[in-house]
């Protein structure tokens, strides 16, 4: 089955191809938006698991490109959790009658370039093929969940639960032995709202992670009305802010660290008010950490202290002190995470001190003994991202396997926009863009508006066709690259999603930009303003 041609196809329904669905139809183009998805929100409709929720305000992390949205939607907490960041999503395609040009429960499955026709065929599981001048990947950075190879996860009698694909309805957890498998972002947000609920909670922790003690609550009304006048200072500041969140949050406390003294002149009574006056927080405030890994270490042992201050049983405490340096992963909003393991119902088995064996029938066996469950929930991260778009099967011109260039040669595309030898596709946040590092939303909307800009230019010079040169492309790699070289970025130890290090086989490479949002920008616009060099328009 055929549809007609569109000008633009865009893959995902969520921040990113919402906003960009819109953009293309104010530029007057045919385009048809199609979410594997039941429904529109992308990462926020399927990581509804308990204590889900946005590490950047949520005046912030919404759309800044209509002031009747930000003046009509009311948020009611500094930091939005899943529900609120979900019904957000649906309000903005309700107001901006978005719906109609969506297909959802349609995954795309192979798309391939015809430069005969200077286009796109886009098959789909449904079995309709879609045409298309052009193709947006909107299919997010942490879209993909890692599925965990443990043997005998098919064999478990209880309930095998995922926090990347929780079910729509919840699940009920009280008086239940529940087993957490994972303690990265959505663990570490997950625990202690299961710990709340179960009769036990046992948490397998396979590394332990910094987290950052975080203060939620509800906005006044006053408040509010306040934060939405202040709305045209508030996106300026945006702008010029190099994570794009300009207010306070996780991103703008690293950077502030960067400007503390440093730690390794720090006397050890310095160390200590740190963290007499700043908790965990206090203990990774030093301004060498992120360019010295000896005083990442010092750092590190620093917070180990802090975690003893919490934590009441010393095994325990000692076994949540991270070993990968600090700034290596995203930051993790802390809702009382380490008070949780001083609760009589909750048990810490560090994986590090031995293995998962195997999921049995009854629970988890590991190496240091087994543990009777009803539940299982696993929060064992995401190939993030790549993996959306190499569980398509994209071929380019000359049959050029995106999927196989990735593995062989390691993630990359030109200004994180596009991918050389795949003319025509643009892809929003791909390696290379700011995307990991920054506020989402911000980094999305000047993505969306430089490929709209960009196709207008396309359009007005009556070019077809728009493709990375591989020069320009890897010139780009060498750019973002030379940004991590000097910090702990780089050490060997940092494994993580932001350099593939989480999935195994996957090519290392630092896949953030991380000079900021308005540098970035800076650069893209030049690219913009003299005719897309880097670029072979045809």
């Amino acid at each position: 089955m055929s549809e007609p041609r569109y000008d633009a196809l865009i893959i995902g329904a969520g921040f990113s191809g919402l906003y960009m669905l819109h953009k293309l139809r104010e530029l007057g183009l045919s385009v048809i938006a199609v979410e594997a998805g039941e429904n529109i929100g992308g990462t926020w409709l399927f990581n509804r698991y308990p204590g889900a929720r946005c590490d950047i305000e949520s005046i912030e992390y919404s759309y800044s490109f209509s002031e009747e949205i930000e003046q009509e939607w009311v948020w009611t907490e500094t930091m939005p959790a899943q529900p609120e960041i979900e019904a957000y999503l649906h309000f903005v395609a309700d107001k901006l009658d978005l719906r109609r040009d969506i297909r959802l429960n349609t995954r795309v499955t192979a798309m391939a370039f015809d430069a005969a026709d200077a286009g796109w065929r886009i098959d789909t599981d449904t079995g309709v093929r879609f045409t298309a001048s052009y193709v947006v990947a909107a299919s997010g950075i942490l879209s993909v969940p890692l599925e965990p190879d443990l043997p005998g996860m098919d064999a478990f009698d209880g309930a095998s639960l995922f926090t990347g694909s929780w079910p729509k309805a919840g699940y009920d957890l009280t008086g239940k032995r529940v087993g957490v498998i994972g303690t990265g972002s959505s663990g570490v947000q997950l625990i202690p709202v299961v710990a709340r609920e179960a009769a036990h909670l046992t948490v397998f922790q396979r590394s332990a992670a910094y987290t950052l003690p975080w203060e939620v609550r509800p906005l006044e009304a006053d408040e509010l009305k306040t934060l939405k006048a202040s709305y045209p200072e508030i996106r300026a500041a945006q702008r010029e802010h190099p994570v794009g969140a300009a207010r306070l949050n996780a991103f703008s406390v690293l950077l502030d660290t960067l400007s503390q003294p440093p730690i390794k002149s720090a006397s050890r009574a310095e160390q200590l008010r740190a963290i007499d006056e700043h908790g965990v927080m206090g203990a990774l405030a030093w301004g060498d950490i992120f360019f010295d890994i000896e005083a990442n270490r010092m750092a590190a042992r620093l917070y180990g202290e802090a975690i003893a201050r919490i934590v009441k049983d010393p095994a325990t405490a000692a076994a949540l002190v991270p070993t990968h340096p600090f700034g290596c992963k995203r930051p993790i909003i802390d809702q009382g995470y380490y008070e949780t393991f001083n609760r009589d119902n909750v048990t810490l088995v560090d994986l590090r001190a031995g293995a998962i064996r195997a999921i049995t029938p009854t629970g988890i066996s590991t190496e240091q003994g087994d543990y009777g469950l009803d539940v299982i929930i696993y929060a064992t991260g995401f190939d993030a991202m790549t993996g959306a778009l190499t569980r398509i099967d994209i071929t380019g011109r000359d049959g050029a396997d995106l999927r196989q260039i990735w593995q062989d040669e390691g993630p990359a595309a030109y200004l994180g926009l596009a991918v050389a030898g795949f003319p025509n596709l643009f892809i929003i946040q791909a390696p290379g863009s700011p995307s990991a590092t920054t506020n989402f939303v911000a980094a999305l909307e000047q993505h969306v508006e430089w490929i709209g800009d960009c196709i207008t230019y396309l359009r007005a010079n009556g070019q077809r066709t728009i493709e990375a040169r591989p020069e320009a492309q890897q010139e780009w790699i060498e750019h973002t690259t030379s940004l991590v070289e000097p910090t702990v970025l780089a050490h060997p130890s940092c494994n993580s999603w932001y350099n593939g290090g989480n999935v195994p086989g996957k090519k290392r490479r630092y896949m953030a930009y991380n000079a900021g949002i308005p540098e970035y920008r800076r650069r893209c616009d030049e690219v913009a303003a003299t005719g897309y060099p880097g670029f072979d328009l045809a």
